[in-house]
């Protein structure tokens, strides 16, 4: 029996030992880890005019997206998914505030987006997200087109950004030569001729200091991508977000050596597929840093197809119009959300706009959003974990300043139409309204407005709402240089 007894008490002592071994193992590996950045990173990547069937994963039958068709089955595909503007400078507006472009006053009906000559930018008094997730330390960087002011006081690095590495606007600008015909300057901007980088005078730029001029297009797609990816590992250890924001395929279209002639879709498809293929690098890195466990990745476009370029500009799929309009094509973006660790996968029929980044983003940082202002975001991260549905409703569809069109649900009325280009006809107002259900009918080809007033009256209601604490902020865009 006594032998018993100290067997037992060795026994006993031995699991002690052990358990106090493995308690100071587990103590060392937090200890370790307690430098290494555990918070969420972030990564925006935006196009510039993709349109809705562009990808493989929303349909297109010869542009071939492997990798952002992988990040779809692996996260979340959205399918009502829009931006703020179906033009560039407001689009970036609304998704780098979470605001409305109109509150911030860079929209703008006579001069719809920012050029060379623009006097103005994004206001100082927005907040943009770069600044807001620094208030959580972290690291931030935009690479590509800004579009939101090339003025010093106006660049990435006066708005939250560490870093800044692109073009500060469209990359068609500083166009250096003369037409002699519409049809010759179609051509030109399309890249169908005299395409060389020279024409576009374009100035690369590092921080507020530029590098190059004219940049060379024909490798910006991939330095880009090589930019995103240095910025990530040298921030492996703290929490980072790149807005990376491609500067095409808005035209004129660039490729490198490596894709040029290799896609089914023209040059318009190699654009595209090298674009993907950057991303399949980021995401390489992600995996192979071990990054891609607490990283979410963002893909989608600033706004719609232009169509007037023809096979030059890209298919906004089933969806009606494209660039510059207020019709589904010109403001409804494909959307893929990839994050291993933290994404539940499946195909998100909810709505989600750009703005509602803001605050998505700001929720799983840890960060209040602004009590100052009026924000137009909504919080999708129960979407994003849990596949809720999200809370939006509701979508404007501003032109400039002017209201044209509010989607309530499945429902949508058109207030005002115009085309853009000479697409889908000239400026009309509609009394009542034009409706359509595009839950049904994403084409919106089928008014049901006569048998539907009720809703009608509804949407009315969600506009009376929306302008009685509409406050519209002083016009950025229209002042510039020698007018």
């Amino acid at each position: 029996m006594k032998d018993t007894n100290i067997f037992k008490t060795f026994r006993m002592t031995r699991y002690i030992f052990k358990f106090f071994v493995l308690s100071l193992f587990v103590y060392g590996q937090l200890a370790a880890q307690s430098s290494v950045n555990t918070k969420t990173n972030f990564i925006i990547i935006f196009a510039d005019d993709l349109g809705y069937g562009d990808l493989g994963i929303y349909g297109h039958p010869t542009i071939q997206t492997p990798n952002l068709d992988q990040m779809a089955l692996e996260g979340q595909k959205w399918t009502n998914f829009y931006v703020g503007s179906s033009v560039c400078t407001p689009s970036r507006a609304a998704l780098l505030t979470g605001r409305l472009p109109i509150r911030s006053g860079m929209t703008s009906r006579p001069e719809r987006v920012l050029f060379p000559d623009s006097k103005n930018g994004l206001p100082a008094s927005e907040i943009t997200l770069a600044e807001q997730l620094k208030n959580a330390d972290y690291a931030t960087a935009c690479i590509g087109k800004w579009h939101l002011g090339h003025k010093k006081q106006y660049l990435p690095t006066n708005n939250g950004f560490d870093y800044y590495f692109g073009i500060p606007y469209s990359n068609d600008m500083n166009f250096e030569g003369t037409f002699t015909s519409k049809e010759e300057q179609r051509a030109v901007l399309a890249g169908s001729k005299n395409s060389e980088i020279e024409n576009f005078n374009v100035p690369l730029m590092r921080n507020e200091e530029i590098i190059e001029r004219p940049a060379n297009q024909h490798t910006i797609t991939k330095r880009y991508s090589e930019e995103a990816i240095s910025f990530i590992k040298k921030n492996k250890d703290n929490p980072f977000f790149i807005y990376l924001a491609h500067n095409l395929p808005h035209i004129p279209l660039f490729a490198s050596e490596e894709f040029l002639g290799t896609s089914s879709r023209g040059l318009y498809g190699d654009v595209v597929e090298e674009i993907d293929n950057g991303i399949g690098e980021i995401i390489k890195t992600l995996k192979e840093e071990g990054l891609d466990e607490n990283t979410i990745v963002v893909f989608t476009s600033d706004n719609g197809p232009w169509l007037v370029f023809d096979e030059n500009g890209g298919s906004a799929g089933l969806l009606k119009g494209g660039k510059g309009m207020t019709w589904e094509g010109g403001m409804r973006e494909p959307c893929v959300f990839w994050g291993p660790s933290n994404i539940k996968p499946g195909v998100i029929q909810s709505i989600g706009t750009t703005m509602d980044l803001f605050n998505t983003f700001s929720s799983i940082a840890g960060i209040p959003i602004p009590q100052d202002r009026v924000m137009d975001g909504v919080d999708l991260s129960k979407t994003l974990f849990n596949r809720f549905p999200s809370e939006r409703e509701d979508v404007f569809y501003y032109r400039g300043t002017e209201l044209y069109a509010v989607r309530h649900g499945d429902y949508k009325a058109h207030f005002i139409t115009e085309g853009e280009y000479g697409q889908f006809g000239e400026r009309e107002m509609h009394n009542p309204p034009l409706l359509y259900n595009l839950s049904h009918d994403p084409s919106e080809k089928y008014n049901i407005a006569s048998q539907n007033m009720e809703i009608i009256n509804i949407i009315k209601n969600v506009v009376k709402e929306h302008q009685s604490n509409l406050i519209i902020g002083d016009d950025q865009l229209k002042d510039r240089e020698g007018r």
